[in-house]
């Protein structure tokens, strides 16, 4: 004779590990949006630029229209550096660059703080990091070494204009 509850058991016992399994993949909805994946200073000799550079790695989707407001310390004094940006729904990775910086020291902290709102406003996060550079712009030169798109020597690289500003101690 059929024994209904022989197959009926397992088969019942499978699905609800299968439903288990897939509700854990979903979105839980809480937590942090984004995290920070990277983070380092971009010496740019050629261009005589230097910035800061850091990646996040999206963690859970974001409300559309969300902005991410990143505040850089100014290395050469004077007030910090902010700097806004929309993200967009399909990014996984975030990149945020400074505007170009001068007077980066070797081994010293520098504070860079971030808030994602959503499109009302609406706090969802805040990232506080400090970058610490091993290298000193001193190293950079005074002046761009090329020019123009295809990386002309630049002609006043050697004048005796130095436009370097004073950089705090």
């Amino acid at each position: 004779m059929f024994d209904k509850a022989r197959f009926v058991c397992p088969g019942v016992s499978l699905l609800l590990f299968g439903l288990l399994s897939l509700s854990a993949c979903r979105d839980a909805g809480e937590g942090d949006y984004v995290n920070v994946s990277g983070k380092i200073f971009v010496f740019n000799y050629r261009i005589a630029e230097a910035t800061y550079l850091l990646t996040l790695a999206k963690l859970r989707p974001l409300p559309d229209g969300s902005m991410l407001e990143t505040t850089f310390e100014n290395p050469a004094g004077g007030d910090p550096m902010i700097v806004r940006q929309k993200i967009w729904p399909t990014m996984e990775k975030i990149t945020i660059e400074s505007p170009p910086v001068k007077c980066v020291k070797a081994n010293r902290e520098y504070k860079v703080s971030m808030r994602l709102e959503d499109a009302n406003g609406k706090l969802l996060q805040t990232i506080e990091r400090k970058m610490i550079s091993d290298t000193d712009q001193s190293v950079m030169p005074d002046k761009p070494l090329v020019v123009g798109p295809f990386y002309d020597p630049n002609p006043d690289k050697d004048s005796a204009e130095n436009p370097s500003a004073a950089c705090p101690a």
